[in-house]
């Protein structure tokens, strides 16, 4: 981060332009995740006027670096005052979309975290390809799976489901599946 030696009336007018914003509305549809988001003319729009009625403008330059790409966001104040960071993301394709979006996601999000709009879209958190949490597995569950097991392909496919669960380090289990191999092997 980078500020200009004193900040005082930049805090002071972003403190009063704060007051006046609201979140950014969830605008935009994203099809792929099927939800809908604050895109960047949401956020510019969340910002404008109230950084205008107080003095406040910002710039956004992209700026790039083997393979990543972003935004330096610079916040002004008529006095003469700054503050300014950089956000840059890896690109997802090195080619000229792939950098174009990175650098529109970065700008969304580099000013909305530079002005403390609050985050409404749900995109990013899609993004993560976070699984739901997976129910754990019980002692009598897992012991019927192996004792099931008709042959050894039947025992790996069990021993697979089990191996994602804290059980599958419980002793008897583990002895009850060695057991089964040995007698499905022979």
């Amino acid at each position: 981060m980078e500020k200009s030696e004193s900040i005082k009336e930049l805090a002071n007018a972003l403190t009063k332009a704060q007051a006046e914003m609201s979140g950014a509305k969830k605008a935009a549809a994203n099809p792929f995740f099927k939800s809908k988001y604050a895109n960047l003319e949401e956020v510019i729009q969340c910002v404008k006027t109230p950084f205008a009625d107080n003095g406040l403008s910002f710039m956004q330059f992209p700026i790039s670096d083997d393979g990543f790409a972003g935004v330096e966001t610079i916040i002004l104040h008529e006095s003469g005052e700054f503050i300014s960071n950089s956000f840059m993301l890896k690109c997802a394709k090195n080619d000229p979309q792939g950098m174009g979006s990175a650098i529109t996601y970065a700008r969304r999000y580099g000013l909305q975290s530079a002005c403390g709009i609050p985050s409404e879209d749900d995109d990013g958190e899609k993004a993560m390809s976070r699984k739901p949490p997976v129910k754990p597995m019980d002692l009598e569950r897992a012991k019927q799976l192996l004792t099931e097991a008709a042959d050894g392909a039947t025992l790996k496919e069990a021993w697979g489901q089990i191996a994602k669960h804290p059980i599958s380090s419980n002793e008897t289990i583990i002895k009850l599946k060695d057991e089964r191999k040995a007698a499905l092997t022979k």
